[in-house]
């Protein structure tokens, strides 16, 4: 048996350090630790470097697939990029259109006047909302992609600005020249952007400078989010679509793991929210709904919208709960205003659901004439609640924040194994000896978020 050459390892070590990305490295049995420095991973009051570099390779993936899209797409509904994650193909047009209409019924459900959107592509919901408000102001981090917009009003800006940017002077200059109110805009909107953040420490940083922004009695919408309780079921969908076997649970697992998108659970996000009101000194309620889509698809399954009514003018409710059972025949009975919650709702667009669900979608035609929502329950993606009067849907972020759940998937995790596997790599090349030596990279915890 070899003994381990601690000299060389110590040296190895030694070296690593040097580097600025590596924040501590040891000697061990079997090679060298090292972590990342805890600057890279920062993201206030600026993005540390593997966080910026993070954000430059979706910016860049995005740039790339404007600049391949055929100039003769209109500008209200460019889809590129959209494309089914089991076959690769552009999902349906039809599909696509309802996704954005139903996205525009839930933001102007919340008559906003001033809107600032962080991540706006190329416009689908610029194109519908702003002719609606009195002011609007959208960001993107890729230059250009919101094409020319001779059909809505002059009070609309477009600026180049990262998500976590709201207080950066070009966008308070967008908003000033949109003619928005001092007190800032009363809807923030941020949909399909989250999954291209790195993790949630990025996450909180976002929904901190929102709650500062947005105005009181306003709205935060963060839609079209991909749910991290879902993740398994996700990866097990698009791998046995490629193929059944005994092999498909390593495969569902595997694919997992390679996620690059962020997903997370409402109750993660309440917890973010929960923590920025109390450092805001802001009241910060929150509603969980499911994508009300017709067609089956992962658009309907995998994927929710949150909306934080920040220092809310309606009161709060504590609804009366009933049982489904009891009352799936006669809704329009029980829903008479009076103040009720029907829980434990079973989900009809998941593929297991059991023969007493039902989708989202139905769900919400059956209420409709009602003064009620539908919402999904925060703390399980497989059940579904109706709530009336509508604004019960929203319930203190503390109160959500305690429920099970909070879990997330990070796709920085891997990208930093893989940059300071590299950079130990190319740290070490002209060391003798050092090649054969094995270098594990230790995962960091998540820097402390600051205001």
């Amino acid at each position: 048996m070899t003994r381990p050459d601690t000299t060389l390892f110590a040296t190895v070590a030694a070296k690593l350090r040097t580097h600025p990305w590596i924040g501590h490295a040891e000697p061990t049995d079997s090679g060298v630790r090292i972590h990342p420095a805890a600057h890279l991973l920062a993201t206030t009051p600026v993005p540390g470097a593997l966080v910026t570099e993070y954000l430059e390779h979706w910016s860049e993936v995005y740039q790339l697939t404007y600049d391949a899209a055929p100039r003769d797409v209109p500008g209200d509904l460019d889809l590129s990029g959209w494309r089914a994650s089991d076959t690769g193909e552009p999902l349906p047009t039809v599909h696509m259109r309802q996704w954005v209409e139903r996205t525009v019924d839930l933001i102007v459900g919340l008559r906003p006047e001033w809107i600032l959107e962080l991540g706006c592509g190329t416009g689908m919901l610029l194109h519908r909302l702003a002719p609606l408000v009195q002011g609007y102001v959208g960001t993107d981090v890729v230059a250009d992609s919101v094409r020319p917009l001779p059909s809505v009003p002059g009070t609309v800006r477009t600026v180049r600005a990262a998500a976590h940017e709201t207080d950066a002077p070009v966008v308070s200059s967008a908003m000033a020249a949109a003619g928005f109110p001092a007190a800032g805009p009363d809807c923030v909107v941020l949909n399909s952007v989250t999954q291209c953040f790195p993790d949630t420490g990025y996450l909180d940083a976002v929904v901190r400078a929102a709650v500062r922004t947005v105005a009181p009695g306003g709205y935060v919408v963060i839609g079209d989010n991909r749910h991290a309780g879902l993740h398994a079921e996700f990866s097990t969908w698009v791998e046995r679509r490629r193929g059944t076997g005994p092999d498909l649970a390593d495969r569902a697992e595997a694919r997992a793991e390679r996620d690059e998108e962020l997903l997370f659970d409402p109750v993660a996000l309440a917890r973010i929210a929960a923590k920025a009101g109390a450092d805001a000194g802001r009241e910060i309620r929150i509603a969980t709904f499911p994508k009300l889509l017709d067609a089956d698809s992962e658009l309907t399954r995998y994927r929710f919208d949150c909306v934080l009514a920040v220092d809310p003018a309606f009161p709060s409710a504590d609804p009366r709960p009933l049982r489904w059972p009891d009352v799936a025949d006669r809704l329009d009975t029980v829903l008479d205003g009076s103040g009720v919650r029907i829980p434990d709702i079973p989900n009809g667009a998941l593929p297991d659901a059991p023969g007493s669900s039902i989708t989202a979608a139905r769900l919400a035609s059956l209420v409709a004439r009602n003064d009620a929502r539908v919402t999904l329950a925060a703390h399980d993606p497989r059940l579904l609640e109706v709530v009336s009067p509508a604004s019960a849907a929203w319930r203190p972020a503390a109160e959500v924040a305690a429920l099970p759940g909070g879990n997330s998937h990070e796709p920085l995790r891997r990208f930093t194994l893989q940059r300071l596997r590299a950079t130990a790599r190319a740290c070490l090349r002209d060391l003798p000896g050092a090649r054969g030596v094995t270098v594990e990279v230790a995962p960091a915890p998540h820097p402390a978020s600051t205001t």
